[in-house]
């Protein structure tokens, strides 16, 4: 047989789209053609394939080798192709068999010895080869992710030579299988946290209606340790978040871990970050920080020294709990439903205001350094909080607050009230539902139109004070808003 197709996927996003190996052997001077739309990590795959198959002890045909990645107007990136190419040569060839090749897809990067590297994206591998009936073979190193899809039936390798028993001499691979994990992932607790009983009241707000927050106080306060804490205080993940949120981990450079499984994301960029870095790009399109934390927590310290146009890309998945990376041939979707936590200084030394320290800046550099956030970046920021320098005597002594344990119960309480309402948190309502779940009594109302009068809010604002104070109800346990919810909501809206 001169001819082989083998199956195989193309990353794009989170979506694993199908490709075609074919392998046709014709007679000629010795060749080795790559076509279909390769980058150069794929074309390279000739040397890779080449090596491995002599060094297994399989002939190298000594013919012209054409490989033809279908569909051809797709790109194609990495070493994923590796094993399929391989696997083709081997069928054109007749040193292996063709049968029931059509039921399996093949990823997987070789060494020069024939031994199996891991490729990025197993879980999006999987899901995408159980859909369409197919048994899934990868590297070792990848297939334990992969197999946390249900339904998928993934095996795994660690040789070439292992795959090639498995269809020519019937020691079969065996299927992987991962038990459903309970992961209890471990977070920093919020009662180590001393004072700022209004930082943590509104921490508790935050998590339990999925809601963003700026902490603004000077150096030392404890607005790192109050961030770092979120986490532990949100509801356990749900399985299909923890597969979304696995998936997005796979696509990166580091990698995904089994012990990773059902912890809460929690990304802190520096702010040197550039915009790629922070939403993605690329000429293949790869997540960046805000859909690595989808599901978790995006965590900005010192949140004007990033440079303003990065900021102002988070406009977009703030609202849209989204983002979309555009090419001139393709674009990716990335999910981005991440509860974003930033902190900042009053002023650029970061001592205005602060009781026993002088501030050494001119209102001119105050001025400055809070211009560097925008208005319509700030309107997207549900809570603003001020985290105050605490006195002397609140650094000693033992916990003055509740453990993380405690307020997560509250959290959880309040977060299964709004499923049962709406179906999702409150944050995440749109403008109809808002009217139907978050309207308040007359006293609400009342205060509500002051409020929009003398704060002069905008019409967002306006709707993100109504789905505040819903989640303060929700932690009451109230099933209408009231006047205090709505006092209590509008407090955390102050220009900086």
């Amino acid at each position: 047989m001169s001819l082989a197709i083998i199956h195989s996927r193309a990353l794009l996003g989170l979506n694993a789209h199908p490709v075609v190996v074919e392998v046709h052997l014709a007679n000629g001077l010795p060749a080795f053609n790559l076509v279909g739309l390769p980058d150069t990590e794929v074309r390279e795959s000739r040397e890779r394939v080449r090596a491995a198959l002599a060094v297994s002890g399989f002939d190298f045909p000594a013919r012209r080798i054409t490989v033809n990645l279908a569909p051809a107007d797709l790109p194609k990136s990495s070493g994923v192709y590796d094993l399929a190419i391989a696997i083709g040569i081997l069928v054109a060839s007749g040193q292996l068999p063709a049968d029931q090749l059509d039921q399996y897809e093949f990823a997987g990067e070789l060494g020069l010895a024939g031994d199996l590297r891991p490729v990025r994206g197993g879980i999006a591998l999987a899901r995408a080869a159980s859909l369409a009936g197919h048994a899934l073979v990868l590297p070792q190193a990848s297939a334990s992710e992969a197999a946390l899809i249900p339904q998928a039936t993934v095996y795994a390798a660690q040789h070439l030579l292992e795959i090639c028993k498995h269809f020519a001499a019937g020691e079969m691979l065996t299927a992987v299988s991962v038990p459903p994990a309970s992961v209890s992932a471990s977070y920093p607790d919020l009662a180590d946290v001393r004072g700022q009983a209004q930082a943590k009241r509104a921490l508790e707000i935050a998590a339990a209606g999925a809601h963003s927050v700026l902490l603004i106080g000077p150096p030392g306060t404890g607005k790192s340790m109050l961030a770092k804490r979120l986490p532990g205080l949100l509801p356990p993940m749900q399985t299909d978040e923890a597969l979304e949120s696995a998936a997005i981990q796979s696509l990166g450079r580091s990698g995904f871990t089994l012990t990773q499984f059902g912890a809460r994301p929690f990304r802190s960029p520096h702010h040197s970050a550039s915009a790629v870095a922070l939403v993605g790009g690329g000429s293949v399109p790869q997540p960046g920080e805000v859909s690595m934390a989808h599901n978790g927590v995006l965590f900005l310290d010192e949140l004007p020294e990033f440079d303003r146009k990065v900021l102002e890309m988070l406009r977009e998945p703030l609202e849209n709990g989204q983002i979309q990376i555009s090419r001139a041939a393709h674009a990716a979707d990335f999910p981005a439903r991440f509860q974003l936590i930033a902190a900042m200084n009053p002023c650029p030394c970061g001592y205005l205001g602060h009781p026993r320290k002088a501030c050494r800046c001119t209102p001119d550099q105050v001025a400055r350094y809070r211009g560097k956030l925008s208005g319509p970046l700030l309107d997207r920021v549900d809570l603003l909080v001020e985290v105050p320098a605490l006195p002397d005597t609140a650094l000693t002594g033992g916990a003055d607050g509740e453990s993380s344990t405690a307020v997560r119960e509250r959290v959880c309480r309040a977060r299964d009230r709004q499923q049962c309402r709406q179906g999702q948190a409150n944050a995440a309502l749109e403008a109809g539902l808002i009217d139907a779940h978050c309207a308040p009594d007359e006293g609400g109302l009342a205060l509500l139109s002051t409020a929009l009068t003398r704060l002069g809010l905008s019409a967002r604002a306006y709707h993100r004070v109504l789905k505040v104070a819903r989640t303060i109800a929700d932690l009451a346990g109230a099933g209408q808003v009231g006047a205090p919810h709505v006092a209590e909501a509008i407090q955390y809206r102050r220009a900086l």
